[in-house]
């Protein structure tokens, strides 16, 4: 039952390959989707240099495409049928918990492909699942935020220290809603831990992004 991954890079699609991997399924490539510029993930704003990085060290092929906001499912698709076809997978993971529109859309999108969308950590506890990520391994940074956390936020590891903090202000401990997105440097099935330095911090559409540099 070989499987892509929907890879943002951060923590919950790393967590669910790993669970997937769990569940018998072989992971086989990694599908990001960059920006209309292609040189940095449209979600996280993550470098591809870095992704390309991390799917080295899951040791597994990562595929890129740019696109607009407004073009992105028709690209979406395109790309899930041509990566079906080049390596034979028959699903395709994704990290979301609980936001149903977001898995009726992976459902839409898999089902366009003839292929059937999973999702390891649905209905978990969003809290319990991000402290069992750090019980088992995932090390992750916050990479970008909103401005409720603003930038003193960014590059700080994910642990339980800082979910207290996160749950203090407000903030969801998973960032399920936007509020902060992570970059996984280490996970049980890397071959070795990223090296990445925070070098510098911007602000784009009231959002706070770090500037990242693989060591």
């Amino acid at each position: 039952m070989k499987f892509l991954c929907s890879w943002s890079g951060g923590k919950d699609s790393c967590y669910a390959l790993y669970k997937a991997q769990q569940l018998g399924y072989t992971p086989t490539v990694l599908l990001n989707v960059m920006n209309e510029h292609g040189d940095r993930s449209r979600s996280h704003g993550i470098p591809k240099e870095i992704l390309m990085a991390q799917a080295e060290a899951i040791g597994i092929p990562i595929h890129f495409f740019n696109s607009t906001w407004a073009d992105y499912e028709v690209n979406y698709i395109k790309h899930l049928k041509d990566l079906v076809k080049t390596y034979s997978v028959s699903h395709a993971v994704f990290g979301d918990i609980d936001i149903a529109s977001h898995r009726a859309w992976e459902e839409k999108v898999s089902h366009a492909a003839s292929i059937e969308a999973i999702l390891p950590l649905w209905q978990g506890d969003r809290k319990a699942l991000v402290l069992a990520m750090i019980k088992d391994g995932v090390e992750a940074m916050i990479v970008s935020c909103n401005q409720t956390l603003g930038p003193d936020f960014l590059g700080r590891t994910i642990d339980s220290k800082l979910l207290e903090e996160l749950e203090a202000i407000g903030v969801d401990a998973c960032g399920e809603n936007g509020e902060y997105h992570t970059l996984v440097v280490n996970a049980p099935f890397f071959k070795n831990r990223l090296n990445i330095q925070m070098v510098g911090k911007a602000t784009s559409s009231n959002y706070n992004f770090a500037e990242l540099q693989l060591e």
